[in-house]
């Protein structure tokens, strides 16, 4: 890459949040020439309970839930090339926090980008925990790509 271009990176998590946030960061790197990094970061343990409303919840060990964030890190960077075959898609898999993984890819990057699903504790709040961390502690600018409005 010349120094006109960079690298954007994206934190996906197979939401329809994350991929409008890819969607985005392909946009933008068609138009100025970037590749796109796109990140997932996942922990173990992912689920710390084993029943909800009574109905027993899948408990998954530390291989299976490396595998499943693979296969959704895998059908995203698919996914992406396919929708923008011009733009340059490359993935990480991260076992740790969101907010942590995604602020030390930041490091050298010319944009980060994530989407909001606005998971705060109120009501209509913009961004979540993971969003507010990489604005707050990213080495590049960040772009919160946020949810799309309910209508009705």
């Amino acid at each position: 890459m010349t120094a006109d271009h960079g690298v954007i990176v994206v934190g996906v998590d197979g939401s329809s949040d994350a991929t409008r946030a890819v969607g985005w960061a392909l946009d933008e790197a068609r138009r100025w020439g970037d590749s796109v990094l796109l990140v997932y970061a996942w922990q173990y343990p992912a689920i710390a309970v084993t029943t909800y409303a009574g109905d027993p919840l899948p408990v998954f060990g530390h291989e299976e839930i490396e595998k499943i964030a693979a296969e959704i890190l895998a059908k995203a960077r698919d996914d992406a090339r396919a929708r923008e075959p011009s733009v340059d898609v490359q993935t990480r898999l991260v076992e740790g926090h969101p907010g942590a993984v995604l602020v030390d890819a930041s490091a050298g990057a010319r944009l980060l980008v994530v989407g909001s699903r606005g998971l705060g504790g109120f009501k209509g709040m913009l961004m979540g925990s993971v969003s507010s961390s990489c604005t707050h502690h990213a080495r590049c600018p960040v772009v919160v790509v946020p949810p799309v409005a309910a209508h009705g």
